[in-house]
């Protein structure tokens, strides 16, 4: 599917944008080995995650899906209750499943395979492979090693103390799953925080964790116990529109509940200190999270160098930021962000690519980008080549463009958040 984007007047109204995936994939997961029912509100429907829906229905959890409400009901089997797939696993674009589901297949008492897509099997997975390895887990890739598919084979797990290599909340997730079927307790050691929504979770449910500086620990065998919730807003989905706001002249729109996790936020602290007009209201508190209202109005921006600590906060959000540098004044530089170039793409070149044709001045290094701004950006045809954040990206800046911008396949966009260019007409102003 492509589809043309043209320069708008200004943005103005209130939206929401889809449920966080990243606390749905969770809540799918740990409620479905929970004990009880559990109904999980304002539920992301993109397919992201319903793949990992349909993998835990496909082991005999429960769920039932109401689009209409956006919502779905959870009957945990508890800790050991899943049984044997009929078929292979797939989890087709979703890092995120095949990753999570790794964590919680090594502790199963049958075999099972995961496989995805031909842009999900061409992103490594030995990340997740080693440490549930170190832990007694039997895992073989049969075509690549350490990409999917893989095939998990019945072991006995023990504890370990790990400290991860890299930053990655998908890598913590997988040994903290795994770890609820250890004979022993874990320890996952993060020099760098990244996003916590598991650790948040686990607790809210009844597990034995403890989260203290840069230490997690967690006791094996507990029981679950399943917990309704509301997820926030994805604060990902809402940094495209948050973007549209501050670069759209004569724009001030409000989103409604998007989650606010200090591990999430700070493409926020990134814009404030690029001299961005973001407000916060309405804060509250749902299942150990927070979240709330997020004012927009269009800014004049500076440029910033974002690197270090922070990286791990916005790496969803680092190509929509790029965007934004190409219309802050001056240099802004982005380091220490290997990791975008193991995304659905490399993103790195994505971003730089894509950009460069709608006539940023930006250029690739080997761990981010720099970019000279500002910078007057065109129309021009342009491909996601099924990255949605590079979709939307681009969508993002034919709102500024001159002229006509064509994202080819932008049906990808629907991974993670399905209505968005409806949601962009919601609040667009033609003239």
């Amino acid at each position: 599917m492509n589809t043309t984007i043209e320069k708008i007047k200004k943005l103005k109204g209130e939206i929401k944008v889809p449920g966080d995936k990243s606390i749905a994939h969770r809540a799918v997961i740990l409620n479905a080995i929970a004990n009880g029912r559990a109904v999980i509100e304002n539920f992301p429907m993109g397919q992201d995650c319903l793949s990992t829906v349909e993998a835990l229905n496909s082991m005999g959890a429960k769920i039932r899906m109401n689009s209409a409400t956006e919502s779905i009901t959870i009957e945990g089997v508890g800790l050991n209750g899943l049984s044997e797939p009929a078929t292979e696993i797939d989890a087709e674009n979703s890092g995120t499943t095949a990753r999570l589901l790794m964590g919680l297949l090594v502790g199963q008492s049958f075999p099972s395979t995961i496989t995805g897509d031909i842009h999900l099997c061409r992103r490594p997975m030995d990340r997740v492979i080693i440490p549930l390895s170190l832990m007694g887990a039997k895992i073989h890739s049969s075509e690549r090693r350490g990409y999917l598919p893989i095939q998990i084979e019945p072991s006995t797990l023990n504890g370990i103390d790990y400290t991860l290599p890299i930053a990655s909340a998908q890598v913590k997730s997988a040994i903290l799953l795994a770890a609820l079927y250890a004979s022993s307790p874990t320890v996952v050691r993060e020099n760098t925080k990244s996003r916590n929504h598991t650790e948040i979770m686990l607790n809210t449910m009844g597990a034995t964790i403890d989260t203290r500086d840069d230490r997690i620990y967690i006791a094996p065998r507990p029981t679950l116990y399943a917990q309704d919730m509301f997820i926030p807003g994805d604060i990902s989905s809402a940094a495209f529109i948050i973007t549209a706001g501050l670069l759209v002249p004569h724009s001030s729109i409000v989103i409604k509940d998007v989650g606010l996790n200090s591990t999430r936020s700070g493409i926020l602290d990134i814009y404030k200190g690029m001299g961005g007009d973001i407000q916060i209201e309405n804060k509250e508190g749902t299942a150990g999270e927070l979240m709330g209202d997020i004012k927009v109005t269009s800014s004049i921006l500076r440029s910033t160098t974002i690197e270090g600590n922070i990286i791990p906060r916005l790496i969803d959000e680092l190509p929509i930021i790029a965007l934004a540098a190409t219309q802050a004044v001056g240099t802004t530089i982005i380091k220490d962000a290997q990791e975008l170039s193991v995304k659905e793409s490399n993103r790195i070149l994505s971003t730089v690519n894509t950009l460069s044709q709608l006539g940023a001045d930006i250029e690739a290094t080997p761990d981010g980008m720099i970019i000279q701004g500002p910078t007057p950006l065109h129309g021009a045809i342009v491909d996601s080549k099924g990255d949605h954040r590079i979709a939307m990206m681009a969508a993002i800046a034919g709102l500024i463009a001159n002229g006509q911008t064509t994202i080819k396949n932008s049906q990808w966009i629907d991974i993670s958040f399905p209505g968005f260019f409806d949601t962009l007409k919601e609040i667009s102003v033609m003239s």
